[in-house]
């Protein structure tokens, strides 16, 4: 039976974190990988305090590095031959998720599932963002030939990682997570202008998997 693994990377996610990581511990992961891309709130706190469960390995980079980085980390650190990223600033998670988002990679009906929360800002239906999202499952072959490239991307890593499966001529599915609720960028972080930026980015190089 193929290990799962899931990678959360968290920065500055101190009112979320806890939540997403006891959750996920609770399932049926073989490990839950946090890596804490340099926070500087309660986030390194809190993680502390939850070595205690049996699956949870954290890791802490002393900066932060983005989450290209971070990502690829969580993936040279993982024993999963099947991995699971959760954003850490989710929250309504439930079971059915993560079933929705690695069963078809675990059955190989399909080589990555996108999943899509559905209380978003965007009505889920008609985002045009739907490919970037933090919530995917994939076969851990399939991008560790690509970590170095991750390391450096920040946050176009979801867009490398798309275009790579692209190319490969992976499967490729979205899954729409009922009920999980995912904050726009615009209501993290003191920064309004550099969440806009953020956005304005992403429009750039927005583009649709068929």
């Amino acid at each position: 039976m193929s290990e799962i693994s899931a990678i959360i990377c968290a920065y500055n996610e101190e009112k979320t974190i806890k939540e997403v990581v006891t959750t996920l511990c609770k399932y049926f992961f073989d490990e839950v990988i946090v890596v804490s891309d340099g926070s500087t709130d309660g986030t390194a706190k809190i993680l502390g305090e939850l070595q205690f469960l049996p699956s949870l390995k954290y890791i802490a980079p002393p900066e932060n590095k983005g989450k290209g980085y971070a990502m690829a980390t969580g993936i040279e650190n993982s024993t999963g031959e099947i991995i699971a990223f959760i954003d850490a600033d989710l929250s309504n998670l439930k079971e059915e998720h993560f079933e929705q988002l690695f069963t078809p990679v675990f059955s190989n009906e399909a080589d990555m599932v996108l999943g899509q929360a559905t209380e978003t800002l965007i009505n889920y239906k008609f985002n045009p963002f739907k490919s970037f999202t933090g919530q995917r499952a994939l076969l851990k072959q399939d991008v560790f030939t690509i970590l170095e490239e991750m390391r450096t991307s920040k946050f176009g890593v979801e867009t490398l990682i798309n275009l790579h499966h692209q190319t490969q001529e992976k499967r490729i599915q979205y899954v729409m997570l009922e009920g999980l609720k995912h904050p726009p960028k615009f209501d993290k972080g003191k920064s309004k202008s550099r969440a806009i930026k953020k956005f304005v980015g992403m429009t750039s190089n927005c583009f649709s998997i068929v």
